[in-house]
């Protein structure tokens, strides 16, 4: 399991389920209106990784997210079978990429906005 720091876990959850379409492996109220959310991949080859929806806010999360992302750099690199397929399919779902598909050396990268505070890429390696 490996945490991502993000601004609001529901709406999050959401995003990552709904829009990126991971599924939801274990969802907890933890009272408070706190929430204990991790997602992973269907069908995914690597079905023990989850990620862990952690609140972003704090006195360690808060500098290194806003860090990254005014950096441009990616919290998390996903690998996808076609690219650009993903790309047109997220695009179509309002999803907003700060950089298209380019070639970086070995592969064909993307970053998108995943609407919670993070820079997220997707690659691809080129065929």
């Amino acid at each position: 399991m490996t945490g991502v720091y993000v601004d609001d876990v529901a709406v999050a959850h959401a995003f990552y389920t709904e829009v990126l379409g991971f599924e939801t492996r274990t969802r907890m109220d933890l009272g408070d209106g706190t929430l204990f959310v991790t997602v992973g991949a269907r069908e995914g080859a690597q079905p023990d990784l989850q990620l862990l929806l952690e609140p972003g806010q704090g006195p360690i999360a808060e500098p290194y997210r806003r860090a990254l992302y005014e950096a441009g750099l990616p919290c998390i690199v996903f690998s996808v079978d076609d690219l650009a397929a993903e790309y047109e399919r997220l695009r179509g779902l309002g999803v907003r990429f700060t950089h298209p598909p380019q070639e970086q050396g070995p592969v064909v990268a993307a970053v998108f906005d995943d609407t919670v505070g993070n820079l997220v890429q997707l690659v691809q390696p080129r065929q």
